[in-house]
């Protein structure tokens, strides 16, 4: 089925969008390793492989409307140097999604491609109610216990990866 160009291009976007957080997670997740975080670690893996499974359904979505998928562009990456940069970081980059994605979703619905329209209104979601409040509650703890407590409370037991 031959999709809009105007929502092929916005799903290219949001591919590359998706593609480029799951870069910056497995950065952020392997210091976190390093550093011995790996309560952070497992999250912030976690969060990638979900990165991974948006941008899995992006693809398929893109093939389906007869377009290619272009999975080798990525936007900067905002590496981080401590706990809270990171966090902070990746907080900004989840909410310019947010963003993006809404602006999809309402090209979508001018485009009545309202099959497309639900997908990403799971990516939406997922990125609302957990990517994004996950990094703003652990801001939260951040400024609440203070950055050596928080961090105490992050390295827990080894997670054999």
């Amino acid at each position: 089925m031959k999709g809009s160009k105007k929502v092929l291009d916005t799903l290219a976007k949001l591919l590359t969008a998706e593609l480029t957080a799951a870069d910056q997670y497995f950065a952020h997740s392997r210091m976190f390793h390093n550093w011995g975080l790996t309560k952070l670690y497992d999250r912030i893996a976690h969060e990638r492989d979900e990165e991974l499974e948006h941008a899995d359904k992006i693809i398929r979505r893109i093939l389906f409307l007869e377009g290619t998928p272009d999975v080798g562009k990525r936007a900067k990456l905002t590496i981080g140097q401590d706990v809270p940069e990171m966090l902070k970081n990746d907080l900004t980059y989840e909410l310019a999604v947010v963003g993006e994605l809404k602006a999809a979703i309402a090209l979508c619905e001018a485009e009545k491609d309202f099959e497309t329209r639900a997908i990403l209104r799971e990516l939406l979601h997922d990125t609302e109610e957990d990517h994004t409040h996950w990094l703003e509650q652990q801001l939260g703890l951040i400024d609440r216990l203070g950055l050596p407590n928080y961090l105490q409370s992050a390295a827990g037991s080894p997670s054999g990866s």
